[in-house]
């Protein structure tokens, strides 16, 4: 098996709100900010979770069984992130 770790910045701050709030992302240790990004997370994952991915707050596993797969599985994970802007800490990767 091969496995790489990904970690994304600011969890907190890549939640989006609706324009005509106050905030345009959710601050800081607001009440229920750990729910709301393991749902977005587990929303965007969702048709790869248990496939090739696991999903634990702001760390993203892609697992594989060699490394051509796992390079595959990689540029599917990367892509997602990148269509939903939601940004890693390139210094935390893991490969």
């Amino acid at each position: 098996m091969v496995f790489s770790k990904i970690d994304l910045r600011s969890r907190y701050y890549q939640l989006k709100v609706k324009e005509s709030d106050e905030y345009l992302v959710i601050p800081f240790k607001l009440t229920n900010t750990l729910v709301a990004f393991m749902d977005l997370m587990n929303r965007v994952f969702q048709p790869f979770l248990d496939q090739f991915v696991v999903v634990f707050i702001n760390n993203i596993l892609v697992y594989s069984k060699s490394k051509t797969e796992q390079n595959k599985h990689l540029r599917v994970v990367l892509q997602i992130l990148r269509e939903k802007k939601l940004y890693a800490k390139l210094s935390k990767y893991g490969f």
